[in-house]
């Protein structure tokens, strides 16, 4: 997938999955969002603006006000409740409507649990006041460098702005609104990021043949369900990160993002060796043979095959039935050793078209028993089968995604301009339960609230009704609870860490 740099404020990408652009190190273009353009009529970024001190702690709260609620209690609502200004969305509407959008962002997408995840703090901090993020809006402008000092801010300035979908970058050494400012270019640099790795569909269709592009089904998500397994026990076990979420891109993919603070402060070498180590698919569609590894084999690739091996019968052989065309078929002898071996199998395949793969894959087993080749070298064909097995199932990562602390990323809980899905985590240790076209879209999710209020809607009785969040009436609910509690585990980590450098650094001169 290309990679471009962008201006702050230019258009997006025609395909909502595609790589999203780089923050440049250096200044930015001359064209400024800031600055007083017409912009087609789109609304303009806020400029800075001083936020009084006791702006910088209103996310101090538990509570999670930020979601209206609809149910009846015994006190007097104000004239001006919340529940009235909320925007209304006719049966009628598509999830691309703009009072859609805003209705979704208004009462379900979680910015207080977005701002602690980004801030690793309650209190406000710039690890989120110097966090850029970037903005789609409805006209496809694109808007970049924005920031925030408090999760009410961003919030203000999304349901100000209503964008499309934002995304999200790395935390620079000042604030991104501040850059132009800036005396030396160098003073403005990413500081921070989370390690972030992209995994999309499309990076399979040579061997995937059941869909293309930006089509998906239940048998090719079996291939983002075998990359899920075998990247997150890799960055688990070998690399010892413990903070990591996975996210439904919303349409044909998945997003990680690991949070620890050593991932968070690793340079662009580092990010490069960690995504170097992971990387097992090289070469291009038109490429030979892409899996060309070591032996013996590394114990992640050891690792690898054996939760590998498990999904080739069932996900690749019978679902996918790769080697069923000639031409495909053809592609498979072209992984083998042996050139007898494979004239063996070719012939017997042409006396038999319609051989299934599952079977033409337990032929080469049974031709090589049956001496089909004089010089057989067993050990050379059992590691290409490997081999084959890791080109078919292994992780097809963006590497570049991964590689640079500048990269965007769109945010969690965001909604797919294709598809209306909303981005939700994916929990790894349930991967094989997660069904991406059961992921609610947006209209569904605010036709449910709707429904909840009407079936539980009661007469005034002066009774005490406990509140009920709008995202706790629909199927968001169990993704926005995941969200929280990994939070929570982030939140308690980063309490630690702050501890022990308090405690380690104490006064040099006390025993």
């Amino acid at each position: 997938m290309p990679h471009s740099l962008l201006s702050e404020e230019n258009t997006s990408p025609a395909d909502e999955d595609s790589i999203l652009p780089d923050a440049p190190l250096v200044n930015p273009e001359p064209h400024d969002v800031e600055a007083e353009d017409d912009l087609d009529g789109v609304v303009h970024a806020t400029p800075n603006i001083p936020v009084k001190l006791e702006d910088l702690f209103d996310d101090d709260e538990e509570e999670d006000d930020e979601f209206p609620s609809s149910g009846i209690t015994n006190e007097n609502p104000p004239s001006s409740s919340p529940p009235a200004s909320l925007p209304q969305v006719a049966p009628s509407a598509r999830y691309s409507d703009p009072e859609v959008m805003l209705a979704f962002y208004q009462r379900l997408f979680p910015f207080r649990h977005l701002f602690q995840w980004l801030n690793h703090s309650m209190k406000p901090s710039t690890d989120f006041g110097h966090r850029e993020f970037a903005f789609t809006l409805q006209n496809d402008a694109y808007l970049r460098y924005q920031s925030f000092p408090t999760s009410d801010s961003l919030r203000k300035e999304i349901l100000r702005l209503n964008p499309s979908r934002f995304e999200i970058g790395p935390v620079y050494t000042a604030n991104p609104r501040d850059r132009k400012t800036l005396r030396k270019s160098t003073a403005f640099r990413p500081r921070a990021k989370e390690l972030v790795f992209d995994i999309d569909l499309t990076d399979y269709d040579e061997v995937r043949t059941c869909c293309d592009k930006a089509n998906i089904c239940h048998k090719c998500w079996s291939f983002i369900t075998m990359a899920i397994k075998v990247v997150d026990v890799a960055l688990r076990d070998d690399f010892g990160f413990e903070h990591i979420m996975w996210v439904y891109s919303g349409r044909r993919g998945a997003h990680a993002w690991i949070s620890d603070r050593r991932a968070r402060d690793m340079d662009d070498q580092k990010r490069k060796a960690v995504a170097g180590y992971l990387e097992v698919i090289k070469g291009g569609a038109q490429s030979g043979k892409k899996v060309n590894v070591k032996r013996p084999l590394h114990p992640h690739l050891a690792r690898s095959l054996d939760i590998l091996k498990e999904h080739f019968q069932g996900d690749i052989l019978e679902n996918q039935d790769p080697w069923a065309k000639p031409e495909r078929a053809e592609r498979l002898l072209q992984l083998l050793p042996d050139k007898a071996l494979n004239n063996a199998l070719r012939k017997k395949w042409d006396a038999a078209p319609g051989r299934s793969s599952a079977s033409k894959w337990a032929d080469i087993d049974s031709l090589a028993k049956a001496g089909a080749s004089k010089n057989l070298d067993s050990k050379a064909l059992l590691e290409a089968k490997q081999d084959i097995v890791l080109e078919y199932t292994y992780p097809r990562l963006d590497v570049e995604v991964s590689k640079k602390q500048i990269h965007l990323l769109k945010s969690p809980f965001v909604v797919h301009p294709g598809t209306g899905r909303v981005c939700v985590p994916i929990d790894p240790t349930r991967v094989e339960r997660f069904d991406p076209l059961g992921v609610p879209t947006v209209t569904e999710l605010l036709s449910e609230i709707d429904a909840w209020d009407k079936e539980n809607r009661k007469e005034e009785s002066g009774e005490d009704v406990k509140k009920v969040q709008d995202y706790e009436k629909t199927r968001l609910r169990p993704f926005v609870d995941y969200f929280k509690t990994h939070v929570g585990s982030l939140l308690k980590a980063e309490k630690g860490v702050k501890r022990e450098r308090e405690r380690d650094d104490g006064d040099p001169m006390e025993f």
